[in-house]
């Protein structure tokens, strides 16, 4: 039986998962294709794949810290590569510098491609692509989902912290920020539901939850809508003296595996994040929450893979805008 044949021009990209075909709308793809590299550098997508896979093998916590980058990349000017800069004496307050992203991690699997990707084909792949494409093959190798990624992508030259705290959520969002947060990168509330299930994986620090624990309304109280046994045992991993190296899973419930019973964490009151409770009080996400949950997360994976496209393709730079950085932390100026 012959192969399928789709084109740069579908509507839908399919990737196989499993015995699973997940097809997503790139209608709006803004310029972006499949395989952009397929004539200029063949192997790109080989080598990200493979070099990540070497890092995510060795520490699977990778896995969640490079999907955060993809997230925390295209929040601020779109998917463009902004948080990968490094300060600089003309810049010294980049999206690095914002002291929510000083907790990300990562960095070196993406210098890592870019290295090899210099050496095979010099000045062709952007990090923009590489931070996409590595987020997706990290989550993988852990044996989570994949999704299909459009390429064609150029780096950004502009980084500013000043952005980064306008437009990115954050783990003390209430509903009503949150949803402003989405909708102003051009995000719908669905999104909103479904990428929040990133936190499936990976852990946290204690300072991104601690005010719930001992300050909630500013009387020295707990937030009376965390589950009290699941608060207690976050004060005991995070006691008041508290040593913010201290890690705590995300997921209280399957904290080491990429599904859907995020949402029955946090419909049990187990979310760990204020932005996470915050979920279930709207009637669109919280609706969304129950659904996966009675279900057993029927529509999960493709909604996921879904809403991942409809993010990477957030202001994308495309034909001439922007550059390929020669390396990721600095613009080709520098």
């Amino acid at each position: 039986m012959a192969s399928p044949k789709f084109t740069t021009s579908s509507i839908l990209l399919m990737t196989l998962i499993g015995f699973t075909i997940l097809a997503v709308d790139v209608t709006d793809a803004k310029g972006l294709v499949p395989g952009f590299y397929n004539t200029s550098c063949p192997e790109a997508e080989d080598i990200v794949r493979n070099v990540t896979a070497q890092y995510a093998m060795s520490d699977p916590s990778l896995a969640a810290s490079l999907l955060r980058l993809t997230f925390h990349d295209c929040f601020v000017r779109g998917c463009d590569a902004s948080v990968l800069l490094e300060p600089t004496a003309a810049n010294n307050l980049t999206e690095k510098t914002y002291p929510p992203n000083l907790s990300l991690r990562g960095f070196e699997v993406i210098e890592a491609v870019k290295v090899q990707l210099e050496a095979a084909c010099p000045g062709t792949v952007s990090c923009a692509d590489i931070v996409q494409l590595s987020g997706r093959d990290a989550v993988e190798v852990v044996y989570g989902p994949s999704w299909p990624v459009l390429t064609g992508r150029r780096d950004g030259t502009v980084s500013l912290a000043s952005e980064a705290a306008e437009y990115l959520p954050s783990a003390y969002g209430n509903i009503t920020s949150l949803k402003e947060n989405f909708a102003a990168v051009g995000l719908s509330v669905k999104d909103l539901a479904v990428l929040s299930s990133a936190h499936t994986i990976g852990v946290s620090h204690c300072d991104s939850f601690a005010t719930r624990l001992y300050n909630y309304s500013g009387n020295g109280d707990t937030d009376p809508s965390l589950d009290s046994n699941y608060a207690a045992f976050l004060m005991q991993k995070c006691p008041r003296n508290y040593d913010d190296q201290t890690e705590v899973n995300m997921d209280a419930i399957t904290p080491y595996k990429f599904d859907y019973k995020y949402f029955v964490g946090i419909t049990q009151n187990k979310g760990l994040f204020e932005s996470d409770a915050a979920l279930v009080n709207d009637d669109e996400t919280n609706s969304y929450l129950q659904s996966q949950v009675s279900t057993q997360g029927s529509t999960w994976v493709q909604d996921f893979a879904q809403s991942m496209a409809n993010m990477y393709q957030l202001k994308v730079l495309t034909g001439t805008e922007g550059e390929i950085r020669q390396k990721c932390g600095y613009v080709n100026s520098s």
